[in-house]
Formats: structure tokens, C-alpha cells, sequence
């Protein structure tokens, strides 16, 4: 199976298929496979070379294709899945002021961003309010012409290595109930502010930086808010509607390597006087891992596809990103099977998918969470439907 095959698909236009083929070329040349000891060191050279290649300008900006982000981030994770993780977390990181930032905030951010000479980061998550957001601890009080940030936030993704964050507080207002996911802001953060710390680097199976973050009494000019207070829930939502379709789109990369390293090892490995691949057993594993790819890509496109049409892909974005996480952690577990005892040599290519995968199908929303949506998404469109009666006879 040829890793650019679907681009004939009706998703895609001829500057998609132009994109994709030229940074395949680029990735060949220019990404490394194997990773050294400083992660911290080959992310920034990563986000560099991809802001000096032109390619981070099509995660930042207001005019954000969904399907070139897509494309990318599937073609970057069949080659490195730190190059990926390099490409998604500028998009990410910076997505909010893309998506609802003021003129000064996008000028000041964004093109550096897009050159890779500055680390975005995103910052939600928190020790105890992870997939419930309403659970969110770290506040913010107006103090003036500043917000004063107190508390915590974890599983930070570029925590340690970026120039700024994007971080999701509650609201502080004396007096006034807790108000969920209501009661949100979003400030950006820049490092090095007083009262902002790394507390902790986190290390984890697919090593790329990780970091709990603490703030304390930590004053940021209300210049930074992203949006109006109490709009960070929103837009939240909004960054993550345009990037749960992407962690689909790596998880295919991660997938489509798979088949590949399973196809050259079934069809190279002596059994028996043949080949593995001579075996049915072997051609009915192939052949469910193509399909599981196929399946979970088409899910992948139509949400990228819809998005960009201006459609809601709330539901869609969860089928996609559920089919394809799940599905690529099934693919790759097959494609160890076929190594047999190599596919458990730490570094080897299946063996590293094996660790870049787990991941996915946890952050941005875990499988359950997906569940959720589509179940919730699914009870809150009209009821009925079904095939319609029969129209009276003579009719």
C-alpha cells in the first residue's frame, strides 16, 4: 500500500496532493528516525526546521485547513512521531490566538510561531480535572489592570521548552457561585514571568517534553486574555474542535508505518521453506490492518473535509479521532506480532510505534470521552427517521 494513495480521494484537491507530496519529500530528507538523548534539544531543532521548511504556517493563522493540518501531521508521524509532536503542539499551543486572539495578540505571536523561532504550548489539563473541565482549580483574580494566576496544571505538552502557554483558569469573583465550565478565562503566559514555574518535568513511554506547571501570585496584564472573561471554555472547545481531527490524522501515520514495516518483514522473513507472508494466517492480518486504516481514514477526512466547508464536526471529530486511535493501537499490535521476538528490541520501529500510540488514545479527549460525545450528539439530534410508510393506495 503506497503511503500517498488516498490523496485520489474526492477530499482533497490538487493543493492538498501538491502539500502532501511535497512534504513527504521534505520529511525523507530532513527528519531524523531515530531520536537522540535530549528531547528537549531535537524538539527545538524539529519546530526550527519546520518553521525555516514553510510548513508550521499551515497550523497558524485565522485561515486554518483543517485538511492540510491533517495531511501533515499524517505524513510527519509515519516518519518521526516527534516531528509530529513538534508540528501539532504550534498548532495547538497557538491555536486560541488564531482562532479568537486580538490583532496586537496574533502579531505579536504568530509569526514567530510560524517561523519556529518561538514554543507555543496549551495548558488545560490539571491534577485533578483532566476530561472535566468544570473540575478546574487554578484561578485567576482581577487585580487592576493585571490577572493574578494561582494554582496548577499538568500533562503540559512543550512544558519546560515554550516561549509561552495558553492557560485555562476559573474565574475568582468574590461572592459569585462556581459556575462549571462557565466560569473559565484564557490568558497567555509567557515564560519567564514571575511567579511562573516548572514543577516537575514528566517523564513518559514516548519521551517528548512534559511538564507540571505551577503559578503563584503570578500577575499577567489583562492585555493577554484571549476573548472576553468567562469565554475560555469556548474557546478551548473551539482549538480542540480543529485539532481532535489532527490526533486521528497522526494516529493513521503511526498505522500506515505499521502496515509498512509488517508488509517488508511478512514478505523478507524465511518460514518453513517460504515466506511469512505465504501464510493465510499472515495475508488475513494484512488484510485487516489495511482495512482498519482505510476505515478509520475515511472517518478522518470527512470530519477534516466538513470542518473546512464550514460544517459542526463535533461528532464527527470524535468517530474520527476514536476510530483511529483505537484502530491504530490494533494495527500496531499486529504489526509487533509479525516481528515476533524483534518487535519488543526497544527502538525498533514497531517497537517505538508501540509507545507512540498508547498517547493518543488518551490526550484531547480520551476514547470514553469520545463515546460520550458521539452518544450525547447522536440523543440530541431529532428523533424519528426510518424508513417512511407507504403512500395510500392509488397514490
Amino acid at each position: 500500500m503506497a503511503p500517498l494513495d488516498h490523496l485520489a480521494w474526492p477530499f482533497f484537491d490538487e493543493r492538498h496532493r501538491a502539500f502532501a507530496r511535497e512534504l513527504d519529500a521534505w520529511a525523507t530528507a530532513h527528519v531524523p528516525h531515530a531520536h537522540g538523548p535530549d528531547v528537549d534539544a531535537e524538539c527545538r531543532g524539529l519546530v526550527r526546521a519546520l518553521g525555516q521548511g514553510g510548513w508550521l504556517q499551515h497550523a497558524v493563522g485565522e485561515r486554518i485547513d483543517t485538511r492540510a493540518i491533517c495531511l501533515a501531521r499524517e505524513t510527519l508521524a509515519r516518519h518521526s512521531g516527534l516531528a509530529d509532536f513538534a508540528f501539532a503542539m504550534q498548532g495547538l499551543g497557538s491555536g486560541a490566538i488564531s482562532l479568537q486572539g486580538t490583532p496586537a495578540q496574533r502579531e505579536r505571536y504568530l509569526p514567530r510561531v510560524a517561523r519556529g523561532e518561538a514554543i507555543a504550548a496549551f495548558a488545560l489539563s490539571e491534577p485533578e480535572a483532566g476530561s472535566d473541565v468544570a473540575a478546574m482549580r487554578c484561578r485567576a483574580r482581577i487585580d487592576g489592570d493585571h490577572a493574578v494566576l494561582d494554582g496548577e496544571k499538568t500533562w503540559i505538552s512543550n512544558g519546560g521548552i515554550a516561549d509561552f502557554y495558553v492557560v485555562f483558569v476559573r474565574d475568582d469573583v468574590p461572592g459569585a457561585p462556581a459556575r462549571g465550565s462557565k466560569g473559565l478565562s484564557a490568558y497567555i503566559v509567557d515564560a519567564g514571568t514571575p511567579g511562573f514555574e516548572i514543577a516537575e518535568r514528566i517523564d513518559v513511554i514516548a519521551p517528548h517534553p512534559l511538564a507540571r506547571l505551577r503559578f503563584t501570585g503570578c500577575r499577567v496584564p489583562l492585555s493577554q486574555r484571549i476573548g472576553a472573561q468567562g469565554e475560555g471554555f469556548k474557546v478551548a472547545m473551539r482549538t480542540l474542535d480543529v485539532f481532535r481531527t489532527s490526533v486521528a490524522a497522526a494516529a493513521l501515520g503511526f498505522a500506515r508505518r505499521a502496515l509498512d514495516e509488517g508488509l517488508q518483514r511478512a514478505t523478507t522473513r524465511p518460514m518453513f521453506g517460504g515466506v511469512l507472508a505465504d501464510f493465510q494466517l499472515t495475508q488475513a492480518k494484512l488484510a485487516q490492518m489495511a482495512l482498519t486504516i482505510d476505515s478509520a481514514a475515511l472517518l478522518t477526512y470527512r470530519a477534516a473535509w466538513q470542518r473546512d466547508q464550514g460544517q459542526g464536526v463535533t461528532k464527527e471529530a470524535a468517530m474520527a479521532k476514536l476510530a483511529a486511535t483505537e484502530g491504530a493501537q490494533q494495527v500496531i499490535d499486529s504489526a509487533v506480532q509479525l516481528f515476533g521476538g524483534l518487535g519488543v528490541v526497544s527502538e525498533m520501529p514497531v517497537e517505538r510505534l508501540y509507545r507512540e500510540i498508547r498517547a493518543l488514545r488518551i490526550y484531547e479527549g480520551a476514547s470514553e470521552v469520545q463515546q460520550l460525545i458521539i452518544g450525547r450528539e447522536l440523543l440530541k439530534a431529532p428523533r424519528g427517521g426510518g424508513i417512511p410508510p407507504p403512500p395510500p393506495e392509488g397514490e
